[in-house]
């Protein structure tokens, strides 16, 4: 009998789980897929947002301002990538200044720091790739950029750290509530726990509908985006967003912490919940509004492109708190942008939930930091000379775009919530995530994941699942 349960492993659960561990509690984040951070999580904008977009007094706007607030201590004490960059909501026309005035009085009014509209000649001054049709533009200092990887991995090895179990390859398959809580069916067992807690993403509305009369209905927003070389991550400095419209903050172009430049998203609704793929028209939106903002973009330096799903809720808001009529589940669900800046703030609600109804008592053992993977290119010369001393594998270079090394990778499947596949290395220490994209490094990366793992090469995956790479030897069947 667990306290809690959590079904999903994304960055909402992850931060749900790492706030839950403060206190003396059993918990347990159950996930489908083989690691964390394998849907909405892993294909975003990577935004830390402002807070300015949402509608005054919802919870997407508390909880964005808070989680923005929230973001660059949790950063440091949980040693993943951050940066406050600030952003640039650009008004391309003297017509449009109503709606940017507004945009920056719901900022004020969520509470928003540092808000103030550039005018034309600011503008160029501080983005000289802004498009020369640029009338002005909302800045937000306080506006960031995140490793969303490492944001949700952190939370989850910190979680794991305190005590919370996680369940990988485990399919939460019907929920039956039994006397003092839920009987959660999975493909993997049945789990008895006081309190349910659905992180599920796109699938929060099938665990919320199985427990409740009062349906709800969640729509996968595809978002296609294209991925730049780090030759042009200096195009911009700020993130540029268009005027906001029906289905969001529009086409962005944005710098990444590790010096890409991002492209995206689109905001297409379909019906497949599982519906990542790309698509050219897409795709071609995508760089068409991309270039009505910012000018000269290199798009020949674009490296790959991907799309992602956010889980828009039909009332457009957050849904977070017990459901009505479903004593002791815990609803999280709709929770697209800003998702991403809300998280350490969702953790935070959902773990105050919990306290006041399990009179729930703090630990005085609890760990609050952990450290990342070591990279060794923030050391200096001395540092790193006496490093690869002391483990050779770290003067190994196994991905040559991103120059990572095979201690790098052999941390990443040995530490807590360790790698198993090709992703989950990449994930982790962006070796396949260059250039090349995977198609120097993989072979060795498999390698090194089939003899820290003692499985065979046949084992390893691209994903999990039945992603298998090698599925034949050539010379035994000849």
């Amino acid at each position: 009998m667990y306290d809690v349960i959590i079904i999903g492993a994304g960055v909402s659960g992850a931060a749900t789980a790492r706030e839950l561990s403060r206190y003396k509690i059993k918990a347990c984040v159950i996930e489908k897929e083989e690691d964390v951070c394998c849907g909405t999580s892993k294909a975003n904008s990577a935004l830390v947002h402002a807070g300015y977009d949402a509608a005054e007094g919802s919870l997407k706007a508390k909880l964005n301002v808070r989680g923005n607030q929230m973001m660059e201590q949790l950063s440091r004490d949980l040693d993943f990538p951050f940066k406050k960059n600030g952003s640039l909501v650009v008004c391309l026309h003297e017509e449009d200044m109503p709606n940017l005035q507004a945009l920056y009085n719901r900022g004020i009014a969520n509470g928003v720091k540092e808000l103030r509209i550039l005018n034309r000649e600011e503008l160029k001054e501080m983005e000289p790739n802004i498009s020369d049709q640029a009338y002005a533009a909302l800045y937000a200092p306080t506006a960031g950029i995140v490793c969303p990887f490492g944001m949700n991995m952190a939370m989850a090895e910190n979680a794991n750290a305190n005590g919370v179990e996680f369940k990988f390859d485990t399919e939460v398959t019907d929920l039956k509530p039994i006397d003092k809580g839920w009987e959660v069916h999975t493909d993997h067992g049945v789990f008895q726990t006081r309190y349910v807690v659905n992180a599920a993403g796109v699938y929060a509305d099938r665990f919320h509908n199985m427990v409740s009369e009062e349906k709800i209905h969640i729509t996968p927003r595809r978002g296609d985006y294209c991925l730049l070389d780090k030759s042009a991550g200096n195009h911009v400095s700020k993130t540029i967003f268009a005027l906001p419209g029906k289905y969001g903050k529009g086409i962005l172009v944005a710098p990444t912490v590790h010096g890409n430049l991002l492209l995206g998203p689109t905001a297409i609704d379909i019906d497949d919940k599982e519906g990542t793929n790309t698509t050219r028209e897409g795709l071609d939106q995508v760089i068409a509004k991309a270039e009505m903002n910012v000018k000269n973009i290199p798009l020949r330096q674009v490296i790959t492109s991907f799309a992602g799903l956010r889980a828009h809720e039909d009332g457009n808001e957050f849904l977070i708190g017990e459901v009505e009529d479903a004593k002791g589940f815990i609803d999280c669900a709709g929770i697209e942008s800003p998702g991403l800046t809300s998280a350490p703030a969702i953790g935070e609600m959902i773990a105050q939930i919990l306290k006041e109804k399990m009179n729930l008592e703090e630990k005085e053992d609890f760990i609050a930091t952990r450290k990342g993977i070591l990279d060794p290119n923030t050391l200096s010369k001395e540092e790193r000379i006496a490093l690869i001393r002391e483990k050779p594998e770290y003067g190994n270079i196994i991905c040559r775009c991103e120059m990572v090394t095979e201690g790098e990778i052999m941390d990443a499947i040995n530490r807590p919530l360790g790698a198993k596949s090709l992703d989950g290395v990449k994930r982790r220490t962006r070796a396949g995530m260059g250039r090349c994209q995977a198609g120097f490094c993989s072979p060795r990366t498999m390698e090194i994941l089939a003899r820290e793992r003692h499985v065979s090469m046949f084992d390893i995956t691209k994903s999990g699942g039945n992603s298998r790479i090698v599925t034949d030897n050539n010379k035994d069947s000849l």
